[in-house]
């Protein structure tokens, strides 16, 4: 079963970026289409990106789009977000996520296998 272990998170000024990484070990990274998602206190764990096995295909929520990029190293198997323009909104724990059955689909309710979190936090 693959693991994930996030990094990369912390605390930044609005309008500041951080590069979230997650690395996989254990099964076949290359394969599986993955995503990041977060969750904000008291509110559902929604999705922000994904991107297809080879990084053909990605998918942004609307409320990142233009702010935050997806992108995948298979040779690493290591996925990563790099975020821009952070608005305290997007303060949440952010977790790396697998979809190891199907590498094509975004579809969220796809990804099944999940890291512990990084928290991001933006201040105003």
């Amino acid at each position: 079963q693959v693991q994930l272990v996030e990094s990369g998170g912390g605390l930044v000024q609005a309008g500041g970026s951080l590069r979230l990484s997650c690395a996989a070990s254990r099964g076949t990274f290359s394969t599986y289409a993955m995503g990041w998602f977060r969750q904000a206190p008291g509110k559902e764990r929604d999705v922000v990106a994904a991107i297809t096995w080879n990084g053909g295909s990605t998918y942004y929520a609307d409320s990142v789009k233009g702010r935050f990029t997806i992108s995948r190293d298979n040779a690493k198997k290591t996925v990563y977000l790099q975020m821009n323009s952070l608005k305290p909104e997007d303060t949440a724990v952010y977790y790396c996520a697998a979809n190891t059955r199907n590498g094509i689909t975004l579809d969220p309710k796809g990804f099944l296998s999940w890291g512990q979190g990084t928290q991001v936090s933006v201040s105003s």
